[in-house]
């Protein structure tokens, strides 16, 4: 099984950022999604960046994928888009609708992000004449439905494309043209002052209990817990997943990654460092699920 480090989903200074990929290069994962997948006015890295650190990356023996914005709203963004299939080398992570037809044309491989809706094994097949290399499922899919998506594909006689899992990060649950950091800090969203950049693993949000919930994260909802499936390993390869996705955290990441590299080299499950695994076994995705 292979691992990845998936797309950066908060706002880091410049620095911050290039320092992390330089890191990254060194860490034991296969696979690096580099881009702005949240909010386009997060430019501390410009399109131009993006693709000059992932041909750096290419050189050190990584495959570099360019991830999409999940919402794309203004032809500005489309335009950034355009550039990034054009310029890159290699697959394009398509979270929106308009990245697929736009691989499409060009003929450039791509993966489905999780915020692509496929819940069916048409959807998937259609997408598979399209380009489509690498299926990457929605937080709240789980075990059964990716094993009868993969049954009904077959019985088609259809092949499955590279699964890839998220197992590890805080869950991205939704997105809205509306900025909630925006809003829970009272400032308009076209004068925000970017201030997603003082919340390095997003804004926390509590019940009104005191209870911690929810992160914000621009345009963004993720789950407060950080979701670890690495005790489900033993699943996934009975199941075919082909990636572990590791979301990129602003601390301890290196550790986090030896951890995952480890587990997927040993026949004994690891034990859990993390939270949450409900979706992945067909419940409330906050609901722990004790492993028999």
């Amino acid at each position: 099984m292979k691992l990845s480090l998936g797309p950066l989903q908060y706002f880091w200074p410049r620095e911050r950022t290039f320092a992390f990929y330089r890191e990254a290069a060194k860490w034991p994962v296969d696979i690096i999604y580099l881009g702005e997948t949240i909010c386009s006015k997060r430019r501390e890295l410009r399109t131009l960046d993006w693709i000059m650190l992932s041909h750096e990356l290419a050189e050190s023996g990584k495959q570099v994928v360019l991830s999409s914005l999940a919402l794309i709203e203004a032809e500005s963004e489309l335009g950034a888009l355009q550039r990034l299939i054009e310029q890159g080398q290699g697959w394009i992570e398509a979270n929106d609708l308009s990245a697929v037809q736009l691989c499409r044309a060009r003929g450039v491989p791509f993966v489905a992000g999780p915020t692509l809706n496929v819940y069916n094994h048409r959807a998937l097949a259609m997408l598979m004449e399209d380009g489509l290399r690498r299926w990457v499922p929605g937080v709240e899919q789980g075990a059964v439905l990716i094993d009868e998506l993969r049954s009904a594909l077959l019985e088609d006689g259809g092949d499955m494309p590279e699964v890839e899992v998220i197992g590890f990060g805080r869950l991205p649950l939704s997105y809205s043209a509306r900025c909630f950091t925006a809003r829970a800090l009272d400032v308009a969203k076209d004068q925000c002052g970017f201030r997603c950049i003082d919340y390095p693993d997003g804004l926390p949000l509590a019940t009104r209990e005191g209870r911690p919930f929810l992160r914000i994260n621009g345009i963004q909802i993720q789950g407060e817990e950080i979701t670890d499936l690495g005790p489900e390993l033993p699943t996934m390869r009975a199941l075919g997943v082909d990636v572990l996705r590791l979301y990129p955290q602003a601390e301890g990441m290196d550790e986090i990654v030896a951890h995952f590299d480890l587990a997927r080299r040993s026949i004994t499950p690891p034990p859990r460092i993390g939270a949450r695994n409900g979706y992945w076994h067909g419940t409330a995705g906050m609901r722990s699920v004790d492993l028999p």
